[in-house]
């Protein structure tokens, strides 16, 4: 294996295993079943023995040894089916009774930003406001000199309810613009040289699907929301390709030590592309990358030309540009999801619209996916509120009408909030709930943010998974890192107990009717995501399939289910080579 330990693979050749899948699978069609049969030729480049693996195939296979030959499972079964497959060149691991299941699939996250802020005033997983502002205060010292203060990750709760002011920031920063993006990545809070530079002042409208915090006076509090970011953003120094590169590199690394070796890029932008070109030419790319590419919620479908221009340019091994990921609303805790009844009012929500802030009509959100559809895009939504996640069902369904039967596979992530009525609209148009657990426990944004703007009623149908899984819609699991873990682990233990990573046992489940069991929590994180990506040949472990796979350090099947999130990765393998190994395994 090439690479150090804990380190990723740095030169994965996606051009020779392209060239040789045709022929593996033929190979495995041949092989398949062979357990009985004479010594193959040519045998396996790795064997793994001694497992307790799970293979999540259709009839839920549990094995302990798997084969594989040029970046395919040629076979899987006990130790002695697999012994055929060994040759003098064979690599063999003993397993010495780990866990092993497919590889992780990621269906919304943002890597290339995510690494980009890993760079910058990283303000993640701080709980409080002094934290938080005490690393800005560390920022500012050790970026003395630079033109802007850029940075992100802050909590809308760790400044209840959510409103941070840019005085907080002014006695920190002073005149140097400081611009600071929320986690979940749908406001920005600036300081007062941030504002001039923009050029925000009381006489600034807002604009039509963005909202400018405002204090009692009229003046703009240094909190913007949804499209309004826009205002600032657009002032602040672009990042440039090298930064972008660095940060996707920085993320995939990242990625791969938690198990992942596909996922979907959330939100590409064309400066994005081709950065993700580049990595992927230079033999970087360590994972499967399937790019969403942006929206403009303010240009109509004409838009969708530049599309499949960029689509057509992207032919790098191991990257696709096939799905366009559209915002349709913004977040509750914001007020900016739309929403079919009114929000109840909070202190502070002076500018909170009743039924949200949807970024696009009907029609124009219906004649964009129509379009977007008959051109043989994916379409990936971000909907949160039950209005958004019904607009979004519409647009998709009215687009199947005109344009006819396709394998579309659109998804729509988020789907905080859903309509019960809307649930098993999900397996009659055949979308992909494209779900983030880990979100679904009884923490401060739901209890200070969320169930407060919507009462007792509505909030009964929060994150409603069970309820999706029982009538029929296949689930696929996310991260939207880095608004939250990119670890699958936390997020499958939270889907399975409905409770904060690690809560104890006799800790109350917040809404426990929409508890997943582990398989299923799992499967959303494999051949579920596989699916979205159109991976048909990764997630499960069966013969003909990709090598993708993990091993983990214990078998979270016989713990409890508060300890998932305690299991570690100790081997990632992408189409059967490692691009992760922990520092205390060797295989």
């Amino acid at each position: 294996m090439t690479g150090a330990p804990g380190e990723p693979y740095g030169g994965f050749d996606y051009a020779r295993q392209a060239m040789m899948r045709p022929f593996a699978l033929v190979l495995a069609t041949v092989f398949a079943g062979a357990c009985a049969q004479p010594s193959p030729e040519p045998p396996a480049d790795l064997v793994l023995t001694g497992g307790v693996i799970r293979t999540f195939d259709t009839a839920r296979t549990r094995a302990e040894a798997v084969a594989i030959r040029q970046g395919r499972i040629i076979a899987v079964g006990t130790d002695a089916s697999v012994r055929p497959f060994i040759g003098p060149a064979t690599r063999t691991v003993d397993l010495a009774g780990r866990l092993v299941l497919p590889a992780f699939h990621d269906v919304h996250v943002h890597p290339m930003s995510a690494g980009v802020e890993l760079g910058q005033c990283n303000l993640n997983d701080l709980a409080s406001a002094a934290a938080t502002l005490d690393a800005i205060r560390q920022c500012a010292a050790s970026n003395a000199g630079k033109p802007w203060l850029i940075g992100g990750g802050w909590l809308l709760t760790t400044f209840p309810p959510g409103q941070p002011r840019r005085q907080d920031l002014d006695g920190i920063t002073g005149s140097v613009p400081a611009v600071f993006s929320s986690s979940d990545g749908h406001t920005v809070w600036v300081n007062s040289a941030a504002l001039t530079a923009a050029g925000i002042t009381r006489a600034t409208l807002d604009p039509p699907a963005g909202r400018i915090e405002r204090d009692a006076r009229g003046e703009p509090t240094g909190l913007l929301r949804e499209a309004a970011t826009d205002l600032v953003t657009r002032v602040v120094p672009a990042t440039t390709t090298d930064e972008y590169q660095a940060g996707l590199v920085r993320a995939l690394a990242r990625l791969n030590a938690v198990g992942i070796v596909s996922f979907e890029e959330a939100s590409a932008r064309e400066p994005m592309v081709a950065a993700y070109r580049a990595v992927a030419r230079e033999g970087r790319l360590t994972a499967r990358a399937h790019l969403s590419l942006y929206a403009d919620p303010a240009l109509d479908a004409s838009q969708v030309d530049r599309f499949v221009a960029t689509r057509t340019s992207v032919r790098e091994p191991g990257l696709s540009a096939t799905a366009v990921k559209i915002f349709v609303d913004g977040v509750i805790e914001a007020g900016t999801a739309a929403v079919l009844d009114p929000y109840i009012p909070l202190a502070g929500d002076a500018g909170v619209r009743p039924h949200g802030l949807p970024n696009f009509s009907d029609e124009a959100l219906t004649a964009l996916v129509t379009r977007l559809d008959r051109e043989g895009f994916q379409t990936h939504m971000h909907a949160i509120g039950d209005a958004g996640v019904r607009q979004g069902l519409d647009a998709i369904a009215a687009a199947a009408r005109v344009n006819g039967p396709r394998d579309r596979r659109p998804h729509i992530a988020h789907i905080q909030l859903i309509h019960p009525a809307d649930v098993p609209r999900f397996t009659s148009i055949g979308v992909v709930a494209n779900m983030q657990p880990l979100w679904a426990s009884r923490d401060r944004f739901i209890t200070e943010l969320t169930e407060p703007r919507l009462g007792p009623e509505r909030s009964r149908w929060l994150y409603p998974f069970r309820a999706l899984q029982q009538a029929g819609a296949r689930l696929a699991g996310g991260s939207d890192w880095s608004v939250s873990s990119v670890n699958p682990l936390d997020a499958i233990e939270v889907a399975v107990t409905r409770k904060d990573v690690g809560a104890p046992d006799d800790a109350p489940a917040w809404l426990p009717e929409h508890r997943l069991d582990l398989d299923t929590a799992v499967a959303a994180y494999t051949n579920g995501g596989a699916f979205v990506s159109f991976e048909d040949d990764s997630g499960s472990l069966a013969a003909g399939k990709l090598g993708d796979l993990v091993v983990l350090d214990r078998n979270i099947f016989e713990r409890p289910a508060r300890e998932i999130h305690e299991a570690r990765v100790l081997w990632t393998l992408l189409e059967g080579r490692e691009v992760y190994r922990a520092d205390n395994f060797r295989p």
